[in-house]
């Protein structure tokens, strides 16, 4: 497969955007039902350190084939949360984060998914840079 540069580009944007979007889901803030259920990973810190990501996604959006190695560090962040993700909801019940909080479910029920979404995404892209030191052709 082959991606063009512009897709790449869109698709740095967009993970950026979706990390956004912890801004929403948590009210600013000021959503007491995300840390609740997460205190350690999801407490207002790790919301912002979410959205910060976001902003680390969007800035190289550009200039990825720069920041191959930043890239590499942007899968592994992805890992990892993807990876707390499945160990969060394999010990919990998503339905109690609902009941107390339909927002607070909702973002319990994607980010994972979109985590490993975006692992596999930042994963090509680094790849692709790996493998073609001169120029991007995946």
């Amino acid at each position: 497969m082959n991606l063009k540069n512009k897709t790449i580009t869109t698709g740095f944007i967009i993970a950026g955007l979706m990390n956004s979007s912890v801004l929403i889901f948590s009210r600013f803030f000021t959503n007491a039902t995300i840390p609740e259920f997460d205190a350690q990973v999801m407490s207002n810190f790790g919301l912002l350190m979410i959205f910060i990501w976001g902003l680390a996604y969007i800035s190289v959006s550009k200039k990825y084939k720069n920041v191959k190695y930043l890239i590499a560090i942007f899968s592994i962040e992805k890992f990892i949360y993807g990876s707390v993700w499945i160990n969060w909801i394999l010990n919990n019940s998503i339905s109690d984060v609902f009941e107390k909080d339909v927002m607070a479910g909702i973002f319990y029920s994607i980010y994972g998914i979109n985590d490993w979404l975006f692992f596999l995404f930042f994963t090509y892209v680094f790849i692709g840079l790996i493998k073609n030191k001169n120029s991007f052709r995946v």
